[in-house]
Formats: C-alpha cells, structure tokens, sequence
C-alpha cells in the first residue's frame, strides 16, 4: 500500500469564496502513482471547508447565499465575545457554523489512476473568513 500525503496553500481573495481545486486534486492523484484506491481532500481550518458540487458560477454564489441565510454574519453568537481561552476576541461564529454545515472533507475513489466522480462534480476549498492565505491537504491511498 502507498500513502502519499501533500499539503497545499490556497490564498484566497474575498471573504466568502468558493475556490475550485478540482484540478489540483486530479494532479496530485496523478503524481503519486496510485491506481487502485482512495483519495482524501481535508481542510485545515474551522472557519472554512471542502465542498463537492456541480460547477457552475450560479451554484458556487446560491451555495454561499444559502450557508450565509442559515449562519448569517449579524446573529447573537456566544462566540462573539472576548475569549478566555487565548484573549483574543472571537468574532466569526458565522464562519465556523458554516464550515461545520458544508463540511470539512472529500472522499473520492481512485480507479485505474483517475478519480471517479459525477462528471459535473468539481472540489471547492470553501472559505468564510477570508481573505486569507489557507493550508488544505490531500492525502492519497492504494496500491
């Protein structure tokens, strides 16, 4: 079994994006040499996310229009506070219910070297709190 694992850096440029890393992933598969399998795509912050869904410029704005309706920026958030924990003050309640919502992972299967997906599906790094530089991982698995 072979298990190759990279991490990767997305900067971001709006606070509210939907990056499309789709290709990124299918290189990575690629490289690492593995036929028959799994592949692993996971974010590395809790303010943003992994997101699986068809293409389309009018999709990637309903999906954040619709995060956004169900964790809106403006709401009475604990969160929103000053922090004991580490004395800073939170402020993107909103970001965090957002990537828990859409999800932080992918799982797709690798068969004969190439992910098997829906042919419109495309991987989206989510971000709701940018902009930022952020880190997500891919991690393939197999032989």
């Amino acid at each position: 079994m072979k298990i190759v694992l990279k991490r990767l850096a997305v900067q971001t440029r709006k606070d509210k994006e939907l990056v499309d890393i789709t290709d990124v992933v299918s290189e990575v598969v690629r490289e690492s040499g593995v036929k028959e399998g799994v592949v692993l795509v996971v974010t590395m912050h809790t303010s943003s996310g992994i997101i699986v869904t068809e293409g389309l410029p009018c999709l990637e704005r309903d999906v954040l229009n619709h995060l956004g309706r169900l964790a809106p920026p403006d709401a009475d958030y604990y969160h929103n506070r000053f922090l004991d924990i580490d004395g800073r003050l939170g402020f993107n309640a909103d970001a965090h219910l957002k990537s828990i919502l859409g999800g932080i992972y992918a799982i797709f299967p690798i068969h004969e070297g190439q992910i098997i997906k829906g042919s419109r599906q495309r991987i989206y790094f989510a971000e709701y709190d940018g902009p930022l530089e952020r880190e997500y991982c891919i991690q393939v698995m197999g032989v």
